[in-house]
């Protein structure tokens, strides 16, 4: 059966919860049993098919996807493996379970197709664009700044989870739209092993995050097929999520379980979501927390230090305490915006210079960091 790389203790009877399976995905998938998992998220090979070396203007060879592991012979020869674990994954789909899967113009056509082939019910397709994109360096196309995800239902009477509340409030109370923005894994979050990438087509865990928080709840169980360096898994421990892996190759599974285990769960006060009525902002608050600028559990504080509240998941905050009082057995929450002005017994607040956060050179307002972040993602 494979390696087993154990993260913790199994929460869920004989179902391999929370390890990784070093093991072909149709195998493993096809060992567990029926209606077991609760989301399934896939990021299958993409058949790049990249002929030759590519290099950048000034000689520099591009770290391109050139693996085995995403080598097909034939367009049918991927069509068939696609439909062969797009089908195991629908069976061991809960009745109302969803499926996530993400693609490039390579092959999420090919794969949306087989999936439809297959019964499941298309609920949404989202576009991930990519803030900081690899240029077209032979400069004979458009720069690919852009991923195609598919979330599907098991079928189309599905009574599917999706906390949209959660979604509007992560967004600054606006709806949450089918376009989202995110930079490429870079920096700290890039995981190298002897100065080069130890997977060439790593996750930003913020759009694993965004997905978890809107489609699953704490205690749900979500099988990655594709493993690779464990983004799915460390995303799940930390929202209080179980997992279960699946990853083919050895180098992989070693880095993940590294990653994992390092990987510290959130308080669960923090995981807890809301709804919260209409506001707008250039940058919604959500964004910082899903992009780890500000985790959630972190205290804010107005300027003079009257009242303190706790970030949580979804970008609401939950009041510590006040010194103006409050009823008596009830809990506050809110957003940024609603928060302060309750706080302030207000009419309204703008939560991004009412709120501040501390760090070693002293209190600053929320709005410097999403200043730093529009820094950091301008293009």
């Amino acid at each position: 059966m494979g390696v087993l790389e154990k993260i913790r203790k199994s929460a869920a009877g004989d179902l391999p919860v929370d390890q990784i399976l070093q093991q072909d995905c149709i195998a493993a998938m096809a060992a567990l049993p029926d209606a077991c998992v609760d989301m399934v998220f896939a990021d299958p090979p993409y058949n790049l098919q990249l002929g030759g070396d590519l290099f950048r203007p000034e000689g520099g060879r591009v770290d391109a996807v050139d693996n085995d592991w995403d080598k097909f012979d034939t367009l049918a020869h991927y069509d068939s493996f696609s439909k062969a674990w797009l089908r195991e994954a629908r069976r061991i789909l809960k009745p109302n379970g969803t499926l996530w899967v993400i693609g490039s113009y390579h092959n999420i056509f090919r794969v949306g197709s087989v999936l439809q082939d297959e019964g499941f019910w298309i609920l949404n397709d989202i576009i991930w664009r990519k803030v900081n994109p690899m240029p077209n360096f032979k400069g004979t196309r458009f720069t690919n700044a852009h991923e195609t995800l598919i979330w599907a239902a098991k079928s189309e009477d599905a009574r599917y989870t999706f906390h949209y509340r959660a979604m509007k409030t992560l967004n600054d109370e606006l709806q949450m739209r089918s376009d989202w923005s995110f930079p490429i894994c870079s920096g700290q979050e890039r995981i190298k092993r002897g100065g080069t990438k130890a997977h060439p087509t790593q996750k930003p865990e913020a759009l694993l995050y965004r997905i978890l928080i809107a489609c699953t709840s704490p205690g749900d169980i979500v099988l990655d097929p594709f493993f690779g360096t464990g983004t799915t898994g460390a995303v799940a421990k930390r929202l209080g999520r179980h997992f279960i892996g699946i990853e083919r190759e050895r180098a992989y599974v070693e880095v993940a379980a590294e990653r994992i285990a390092a990987a510290l769960p959130l308080d669960e006060s923090a995981t807890r979501t809301m709804q919260a009525p209409k506001a707008a902002a250039r940058v919604a608050f959500g964004t910082l927390v899903e992009t780890g600028m500000i985790a959630p559990g972190t205290v804010l504080t107005d300027l003079k230090r009257r009242h303190r509240a706790s970030v949580r998941v979804d970008g609401s905050l939950e009041l510590v305490c006040s010194r103006a009082g409050g009823s008596a057995g009830t809990v506050e929450t809110g957003s940024i915006h609603k928060l302060g002005a309750l706080v302030q017994g207000a009419p309204s607040c703008n939560g991004w210079t009412f709120w501040h956060i501390e760090d070693a050179s002293g209190l600053k307002p929320l709005d410097a960091l999403r200043q730093t972040y529009l820094l950091a993602t301008e293009v």
